[in-house]
């Protein structure tokens, strides 16, 4: 009888939900440096590997599989978008922004592959990124409109329980969302969710709107370590 007790209590712990530790003003702690494997960063689809060109050093820029990090395994694109975007991967030596070391925007800039820091206080949280030497100050009081369009946008932001929800606008169309030339435009509105799942684990997930380019909104969801 000891057995079926034993897998019980094993499932009830399993079901528990984490809860991070807090900081001095009673929030999860998400201080720390926070990196994301630079899969969805090809593509954020599922992908299969891809040649790259051919050098005397081997191959260059070849492409790694992934499983993608898009709920239900597509981005619903408009017609044109969708040309667009075939356009932009056909291109994207040339095209992504990437590759101009321009700032990532959002939401590429959480799994382009190179760590950020997360800084909290108490009105601001600061998302300081390695790559292009992007920031983004989140604002933590009541939510404030957009003053211009910019390549970080503006963020709004709140807790939901251990969950730090941030509502992002402002956001030029100069991004990319990754190296397969999934694309946007200047309406793209995205809602992050910050999750703590364990002392060294991050859930992030984003929501995003773009009635310009998509049929409907769409998600993502990756762990950051």
């Amino acid at each position: 009888d000891a057995l079926p007790i034993f897998f019980t209590a094993v499932a009830v712990l399993a079901q528990t939900p984490y809860r991070a530790p807090r900081d001095p003003y009673g929030h999860p702690n998400l201080n720390g440096i926070w990196q994301a494997f630079d899969g969805p960063n090809w593509n954020l689809e599922s992908h299969a590997a891809g040649m790259g060109a051919v050098s005397q050093l081997g191959a260059a820029m070849a492409i790694p599989p992934g499983l993608g990090v898009v709920e239900g395994g597509t981005i619903p694109y408009l017609p044109e978008a969708l040309e667009k975007k075939k356009q932009n991967f056909a291109n994207w030596l040339k095209l992504d922004p990437e590759i101009k070391c321009y700032m990532p925007g959002v939401p590429r800039a959480t799994y382009s592959g190179h760590p950020f820091q997360i800084v909290q206080g108490k009105d601001t949280i600061l998302l300081s990124y390695q790559f292009a030497g992007a920031v983004r100050q989140i604002n933590m009081g009541a939510p404030k409109k957009a003053p211009i369009d910019q390549w970080m946008g503006w963020s709004n932001g709140r807790w939901e329980g251990e969950t730090l929800v941030v509502d992002v606008t402002g956001m030029n169309s100069d991004t990319w969302f990754d190296r397969a030339g999934n694309h946007h435009s200047d309406a793209l509105h995205v809602v992050e969710r910050y999750t703590p799942r364990s002392a060294d684990v991050l859930w992030y997930e984003a929501t995003i709107e773009d009635p310009k380019t998509f049929s409907r909104p769409w998600n993502i969801g990756l762990p950051l370590y």
